[in-house]
């Protein structure tokens, strides 16, 4: 039973000209606001913390409410969609995104700052899969690579760029304004999106609600993602918290799958993944950026934990990914249609495989070029990396199913980059102590190299247990950079493994991003 004044089947048609240009600088404005929010918060945790005079440890709860309340609601937004309609749902999204984000600069305690951040992260669920069905729907169908290349831009620049205005903006302002920029920003783009898509509304449906799966899907991704963000601050599954928060987990997925297979109206359609270019699509996209976003956790922690650099200085060596990836994207999108999606996302990861080689050669005394040339290198690959694999899941969806698609992918993709950063830092933990135990069984008096060490150390005045020191900080920077060098060995094969994946898929002639134009 619809209220919409259109059918599915009988779809707008494109923007044009000038209503074109703003509808899709007010969508890609929206998707930026909302990642940049999600990493922006990440570097100001000790200047809030600190602020109102909580630990560290507690201040985390900044980053890990967010993470929680945005993870249940991204997957619901198929769901959302057919109740409220794609254009209401979003502009409430981003108003509610504004009145969120100035709640967070106000909150006068920590208490106030979490509930703050997951109304924030909540509302700001449905805005990344709903920017990309409303942008597919205002471009023709011969310029739907377009309109994914720079949908694409937005999420691979915000994410680098959040640590760096969020480290500028705790060092030269106050922390509270991490989160008032984002009310120009959401104001302009809920006044472009209504001036622009209201007439634009999608097909609304009275569909009874799932009460039972919607409990389910809270339950077990709240207890996923609570694990992963505390995962290694409780030493993982030495804590009988992280154990409970698994069993949760995993009993809650299994009864939520069962639940929704049977379901007429499920709160998330999982018959999505018996489609073979989304169920492939979603896995390769999904690991590939577990990958990609653990390099993007790992890298910057090497740089300063053991090589000395600011957090200034390492975000400026992984800044420059944004390069490429900002000139090579609509270069992409505009071949895109003529050549086979499955080749452009091959070369995407033999790309990322060669960068991550390069990175399992750093050592300690590796130069700021040598670091730079894998990130320019990532940049590119990460232009070919996003719109063709976003091109194969949406390939020949039913444009009403659009919405639930990109909801339920961007989902597993975001929970695989939780996944992605939380195992890397483990591996790294782990690998670290490894390398460590095994280099200090060549210490002791009766190796001559570590004898004249420690006797060259004294002679410059510096007394035996100083001595011993310096040596265990050599020995834990080698160590730490060794199991670096080992996780990017790992990444690099995987990403060729990938390659296998992508072409499993058998994306059509007319791709998805073709028929979306009837999302709306």
């Amino acid at each position: 039973m619809s209220n919409a004044p259109r059918s599915p089947q009988a779809p707008h048609p494109p923007l044009k000209g000038g209503q074109l240009g703003m509808g899709t600088l007010a969508l890609s404005l929206a998707v930026f606001m909302n990642v940049l929010d999600s990493s922006i918060a990440n570097v100001s945790i000790p200047a809030i913390s600190g602020n109102l005079g909580v630990s560290p440890q507690q201040g985390t709860w900044v980053i890990t409410s967010f993470a929680v309340a945005n993870a249940i609601s991204v997957p619901l937004t198929g769901w959302l969609t057919t109740h409220f309609g794609q254009v209401k749902l979003f502009l409430s999204s981003i108003l509610l995104f504004v009145l969120s984000s100035w709640l967070c600069g106000m909150a006068p305690n920590i208490e106030i700052l979490i509930a703050a951040r997951i109304l924030q992260g909540a509302v700001a669920g449905p805005m990344i899969p709903l920017s990309q069905a409303l942008l597919l729907g205002s471009y023709p169908p011969t310029k739907s690579s377009m309109a994914l290349a720079l949908w694409g831009m937005t999420t691979l620049v915000a994410p680098i760029m959040g640590p760096l205005l969020g480290g500028w903006i705790s060092d030269n302002y106050s922390w509270p304004w991490i989160f008032y920029i984002n009310i120009p920003v959401g104001l302009f783009t809920a006044w472009a999106t209504w001036s622009i898509y209201r007439k634009r509304e999608s097909a609304i449906k009275n569909l009874p609600i799932d009460k039972v799966g919607l409990a389910l899907l809270v339950i077990w991704v709240g207890a996923l993602q609570l694990m992963l963000d505390k995962g290694k601050e409780l030493d993982w599954f030495n804590s009988g918290e992280i154990i409970l928060l698994t069993v949760i987990a995993v009993i809650g997925l299994i009864y939520f799958v069962i639940w929704e297979l049977g379901q007429d109206h499920p709160v998330v359609d999982l018959s999505l993944f018996k489609g073979r270019n989304f169920s492939a699509g979603v896995i390769a996209i999904s690991i590939g950026y577990g990958l990609f976003f653990g390099s993007l956790v790992i890298m910057p922690l090497w740089l300063q934990t053991q090589l000395a650099y600011t957090a200034t200085e390492a975000g400026k060596v992984m800044a420059p990914v944004g390069i490429f990836a900002i000139i090579l994207s609509p270069i992409i999108g505009k071949i895109l249609p003529k050549v086979d999606a499955r080749k452009v996302a091959s070369t995407a990861f033999m790309g990322f495989a060669l960068v991550f080689f390069l990175r399992s050669h750093f050592n300690t005394d590796v130069d700021t070029a040598t670091l730079l040339i894998p990130t320019l290198i990532q940049g590119a690959a990460m232009s070919m990396f996003f719109i063709p694999l976003t091109s194969i899941i949406l390939s020949g969806q039913a444009p009403e199913k659009i919405p639930a698609a990109s909801g339920l992918s961007n989902f597993v993709r975001i929970m695989c980059g939780g996944m992605g950063a939380s195992i890397m830092t483990t591996i790294w933990d782990s690998r670290s102590t490894l390398h460590h135990a095994q280099i200090a069984e060549n210490t002791g008096s009766s190796f001559p190299n570590f004898v004249q060490t420690v006797q060259g150390l004294m002679q410059q005045g510096i007394p035996e247990q100083g001595a011993y020191a310096i040596i265990d900080r050599t020995i834990n920077i080698q160590a730490s950079t060794m199991a670096a060098t080992d996780i990017f060995w790992m990444s690099a094969y995987m990403f060729i493994g990938l390659i296998g994946l992508v072409w499993l898929t058998k994306p059509k002639k007319s791709a998805a991003p073709v028929d979306a134009g009837g999302a709306h």
